[in-house]
């Protein structure tokens, strides 16, 4: 492995960081955006029954923001729940931003890895083909093995920025998929939120006044 990398020049060396860095972006995206941590499937159930049940306060609030992005969202609703559906749904969108912005945290330096490592290896080939033309000016034509380091660092610098990129690519293409599935989801959400807390208001401007006892 060790000749390998020396084959393939000095470019191997950003190449291998660029793999590195994807390997860690990927891993730690899978991790951070399964459905248990990112949309935990009870939670908006437990929600909706603490709206009906008008057992909402600051300490429920606190606790289901820390609970997840979707709860994060979802404690917003319910700390903006007097207010008019307007601008509940604008406190709404507010924080579904800072919660899609950090869903997509490295993505974008994922996408340049998967961009820049094929114009790494390429960049390779370009010096491994001059470094054999040299060897041809320097009167190596006849001796194959004078050609050999620079074509080797050619193939070697591309082979590895693909093999860098393609991954990259395709785990880039489907982690923003999967983020823009869960914006959807906590798009849904929303909505349901604000209907529920605008249906929750109507029953308390319709519901009876208590009776007042008379001595």
């Amino acid at each position: 492995m060790w000749e390998i990398v020396r084959a393939g020049g000095p470019l191997m060396w950003p190449i291998i960081l660029c793999s590195i860095t994807a390997a860690a972006i990927i891993l730690e995206r899978l991790w951070t955006l399964q459905d248990k941590r990112v949309l935990p499937r009870e939670l908006p159930q437990k929600v909706w029954q603490l709206v009906e049940s008008n057992q909402v306060n600051d300490k429920v609030i606190a606790a289901l923001e820390q609970n997840s992005p979707l709860g994060r969202l979802l404690a917003t609703g319910l700390a903006n729940r007097h207010r008019p559906r307007e601008m509940l749904m604008e406190r709404l969108e507010d924080t579904g931003r800072h919660v899609v912005h950090e869903l997509e945290r490295f993505l974008n330096t994922l996408g340049t890895i998967a961009g820049v490592s094929p114009l790494l290896g390429l960049l390779g080939t370009v010096t491994g083909i001059i470094r054999a033309f040299n060897a041809i000016e320097a009167g190596g034509m006849g001796d194959p093995r004078a050609l050999s380091g620079g074509i080797a660092e050619a193939l070697i610098a591309t082979a590895a920025g693909l093999c860098v990129a393609i991954p990259a690519l395709i785990s880039y293409r489907y982690l923003r998929g999967r983020v823009d599935g869960i914006v959807v989801e906590m798009e849904k959400h929303a909505i349901r939120m604000a209907d529920a807390l605008e249906a929750a208001r109507s029953r308390e401007r319709t519901a009876p006044p208590a009776a007042v006892a008379v001595a």
